[in-house]
């Protein structure tokens, strides 16, 4: 029974309806059968945060190894070995049109200091070019010194050849090896007398 004052006892009036169905798309123009674009942002807040992070590297998520190396990607430096690509030894920093590396190496190898004096005539671009020909040049005049005060004797020539060939071999290394970086490997007295000249000119 109903005590409520001024309603009706009738249990009709007492049922509790369902609510009423939701009206077609085409009577109401706010029904949108998608999901809104605020509950898609919060549902994808979280799972993709920029184009580049969808595919993850390799091996960072499975087993916590490192992302591979590209195939294709090449260290900084280029490409060990002597004649290799190196990409920080520019070819159009000489007048000679040949790369830096090779052109200084060129100071030790034609016939020093015949060659080494050559390149100071002919190079006025590339101060580390000069450097190297000026230290070849005053290096080898003082060793071509000391050829002639002992060519008496056949022992001490051959000894000093000897030595010759190997100052040759690893000044000419140092210089391919150094050209990336300008690096100036000085020996004794005449690589310090060969920068103070340079810095002169």
């Amino acid at each position: 029974m109903d005590f409520a004052p001024y309603q009706d006892a009738s249990p009709e009036n007492n049922r509790t309806f369902s609510p009423p169905p939701p009206t077609s798309p085409r009577r109401s123009p706010s029904y949108s059968p998608r999901p809104s674009l605020t509950q898609s942002r919060n549902i994808g807040t979280t799972a993709v945060t920029s184009p580049h992070s969808a595919n993850p590297p390799r091996g960072s998520y499975f087993g916590g190894h490192e992302p591979e190396r590209e195939p294709w990607s090449v260290p900084s430096g280029g490409i060990g070995g002597f004649g290799g690509v190196r990409e920080d030894v520019d070819m159009f920093e000489t007048r000679l049109g040949l790369r830096m590396d090779y052109e200084a190496c060129l100071a030790y190898l034609l016939l020093p200091p015949a060659g080494s004096v050559l390149l100071l005539v002919l190079e006025h671009r590339s101060d580390y070019v000069r450097f190297h020909a000026w230290q070849a040049s005053l290096l080898f005049s003082f060793i071509f010194v000391v050829h002639i005060i002992f060519s008496w004797s056949s022992i001490i020539s051959w000894l000093l050849f000897t030595c010759d060939i190997g100052l040759i071999a690893y000044l000419t290394f140092r210089a391919y090896r150094d050209a990336d970086t300008l690096d100036r490997f000085e020996v004794p007295f005449f690589g310090p007398l060969a920068s103070s000249i340079l810095d002169d000119e």
